[in-house]
C-alpha cells in the first residue's frame, strides 16, 4: 500500500486534528482579553502589570514563529508537533492555577513558545495531504481556525469568565489539546529528521531580538506615550538595528536563517505583503468594535460578543465558497472581490452612532466576514503556487509572522490614534461651549447648565461621547483606506498554474 493510500484513510482525522491545534492558538490570541480585569483582583496586579499576561503570549509567539521551519526539518514534523501540542495545553493548565503574576507570565511566555508552531504546522500538513486541484478547499478549512478563532475568542473567553470564572478560559484548552495529541499520535505520518543540520544563530537571534523589541514598543507605546518615552525609542532603534544586521547576514551568508529565495519569490512575497493588510483588519477592526459595543452602547460583554459573532458565520461562507472558486477561476479576481467586501463595511462603519441597530451592525459584520474570507483563500493559494514542497513550512511560518505583526501594528495603530484624536476633538468641541452664547445661556438652570459642577460634569460627558464617536469613525475611515490601498498588490501576482487531477502530492510525507 503506497503512502497516498494511507494517507487517504486517515486524512479525516489529520483534519480534524491540525483545525483543532489551530483554533486552540488562535483563540488564544483573544480570549484572555475580556478576562484580564478578572485576573487583575485576583493576582494583585496593577493595570500595567496585568497587561503583560497578553505582551508575553504575543512577543513570545512572534520570535518562536520564524525557527519553525528549520525546528521541523532537524527535528521532524510529527516530533514537533506532539512536543508543541503537549507543551501548549501543559502550560495552559498551568495558567489556569497560576497563584501569582509572575508565575502567570512565566506561563504565558510557555504557551507562546509552543503554540507558535502550531498554526505554521497545521498549514503545512494541510498543503501536503491534499492534491494540488484541492488545496484550495484544505485551506478554506483550515482557515475558519485561524480567522474564526480571534473573532470567538472574547465571546468565549467572557462566558467562561461569567458563568465559572477567568481560571477556565486556559482550562477550555485540555480537552482539545488531549484529542490533538493522541490523534497525532495515532495518524500523522513521521517525516525523515536531518540530523546533520545546522543551526543559523546570528541569523535568529537578530530576528528575534527585532521581533521582540518591535512587539515591546507597539504594546507598551499607547502607555507610556510613545516617543516621549525613552524606554519605546531604545526598543525602536533595537528593533531596526536588528533587523538590517538580520538583512545584511541574511543577503551574505552562506546558510542564512530563512533562504532568501522565499523572498524573492514573486507570489509569496505579494503574499506576505496582502497578509500584513490582512492582519490589520481582522483585529483592529475587533479591538474597535468591541469597546464600541460596550463603552458607547451599553451592551454587556455577551451580547457584544453575540452582535459580533455573525461575523464569523460570513468569513465561514466566504472561504468555502472560496475554496471552490480559486479552483475555477483566477484567484486575484475573488481577492478583488475580497478587498471590495472588506472596504465597504467599513466605509458604512465609518458613519456609525450609538443608535445603530443591532441588525445593522450584524449585517456589516457579515459582509466583512465575507471579504475576509475571499481574501484569506485566494492569498494562501496564490502564495503557494510557485513554493517548493519542502519550503512550505518556512512559507506558513512567515505568513503566520506577519499576519501576527500586521494584527499588532493594527491595533496599536488604532488604538493610539483613537486615543489621541479624541483628546484633541473634546479641547476643539470643548471650546465650543462659551458661556457667552447665546445657546449655553438658554441653559442656565436646567440640569446641563456649565455653570454648576453638575452642569459641567453632565456636559462633559456628552464630549466626550462626541469626541469618541468621531474618533471611531476616523478610526474606521482610515482601515478602509488601507484595504482599498492593497489592491494594487494583486497586479504583482502571477495567476497560480492550473493544478493537474492526480498530481502528485506527498513529497513533504514521503
Amino acid at each position: 500500500m503506497t503512502i497516498a493510500a494511507d494517507i487517504l484513510k486517515v486524512r479525516p482525522i489529520i483534519v480534524a486534528c491540525a483545525m483543532m491545534a489551530t483554533i486552540m492558538q488562535a483563540l488564544d490570541t483573544t480570549i484572555a482579553n475580556v478576562a484580564l480585569p478578572y485576573m487583575q483582583g485576583s493576582l494583585s496586579a496593577t493595570q500595567d502589570q496585568i497587561n503583560w499576561v497578553l505582551t508575553s503570549y504575543i512577543v513570545a509567539a512572534a520570535i518562536m514563529t520564524a525557527p519553525v521551519g528549520w525546528i521541523t526539518n532537524r527535528f521532524g514534523r510529527k516530533n514537533v508537533f506532539m512536543v508543541c501540542v503537549a507543551g501548549f495545553t501543559l502550560a495552559s493548565m498551568l495558567c489556569g492555577i497560576a497563584s501569582t503574576l509572575n508565575l502567570m507570565v512565566f506561563y504565558r511566555l510557555l504557551q507562546g513558545v509552543f503554540g507558535a508552531a502550531l498554526v505554521p504546522l497545521s498549514q503545512s500538513v494541510m498543503m501536503d495531504i491534499y492534491p494540488p486541484e484541492q488545496r484550495g478547499s484544505a485551506m478554506a478549512m483550515w482557515g475558519m481556525g485561524v480567522m474564526l478563532g480571534p473573532i470567538l475568542g472574547p465571546t468565549l473567553g467572557g462566558w467562561l469568565t461569567e458563568t465559572y470564572n477567568w481560571r477556565w478560559v486556559f482550562f477550555v484548552n485540555l480537552p482539545f489539546g488531549l484529542l490533538t495529541f493522541l490523534g497525532f499520535l495515532w495518524v500523522l505520518p513521521k517525516t525523515e529528521a536531518q540530523q546533520g543540520l545546522k543551526f543559523d544563530w546570528f541569523g535568529f537571534g537578530m530576528l528575534a531580538l527585532a521581533i521582540g523589541a518591535f512587539q515591546m514598543m507597539l504594546d507598551r507605546g499607547e502607555q507610556l506615550n510613545w516617543f516621549d518615552s525613552s524606554e519605546i525609542v531604545t526598543e525602536t532603534v533595537i528593533a531596526g538595528l536588528a533587523f538590517y544586521l538580520y538583512m545584511v547576514h541574511t543577503a551574505t551568508a552562506e546558510k542564512p536563517f530563512i533562504s532568501p529565495s522565499l523572498l524573492l519569490n514573486r507570489n509569496l512575497a505579494a503574499g506576505l505583503v496582502t497578509m500584513f493588510v490582512v492582519g490589520i483588519v481582522l483585529l483592529a477592526s475587533l479591538a474597535l468594535l468591541t469597546p464600541y459595543l460596550q463603552n458607547l452602547m451599553g451592551y454587556p460583554v455577551l451580547t457584544a460578543g453575540l452582535v459580533l459573532g455573525p461575523r464569523g458565520i460570513g468569513t465561514m461562507v466566504a472561504m468555502m465558497i472560496a475554496g471552490r472558486l480559486v479552483q475555477k477561476i483566477d484567484p486575484r479576481l475573488v481577492m478583488l472581490a475580497g478587498f471590495a467586501l472588506t472596504a465597504f463595511p467599513l466605509w458604512q462603519m465609518s458613519g456609525y452612532t450609538p443608535d445603530v441597530s443591532a441588525s445593522s451592525l450584524i449585517w456589516t459584520g457579515v459582509i466583512q466576514g465575507l471579504g475576509l474570507g475571499f481574501l484569506f483563500i485566494p492569498i494562501q493559494t496564490i502564495a503557494f503556487s510557485t513554493i517548493e514542497p519542502h519550503q512550505r513550512t518556512d512559507a506558513a511560518a512567515l505568513i503566520s509572522l506577519v499576519r501576527n505583526i500586521g494584527s499588532a501594528v493594527g491595533i496599536s495603530v488604532v488604538t493610539f490614534l483613537l486615543t489621541r484624536n479624541s483628546s484633541e476633538l473634546h479641547a476643539e468641541l470643548g471650546a465650543s461651549i462659551n458661556p457667552f452664547r447665546a445657546s449655553i445661556q438658554m441653559l442656565a438652570g436646567t440640569p446641563l447648565d456649565p455653570s454648576t459642577d453638575l452642569g459641567r460634569q453632565i456636559v462633559d460627558g456628552m464630549v466626550n461621547r462626541e469626541a469618541a464617536i468621531i474618533a471611531y469613525a476616523d478610526d474606521f475611515r482610515l482601515m478602509m483606506f488601507i484595504a482599498l490601498a492593497a489592491t494594487p498588490l494583486l497586479l504583482f501576482m502571477k495567476r497560480p498554474p492550473k493544478a493537474q487531477p492526480g498530481e502528485a502530492s506527498h513529497a513533504a510525507l514521503d
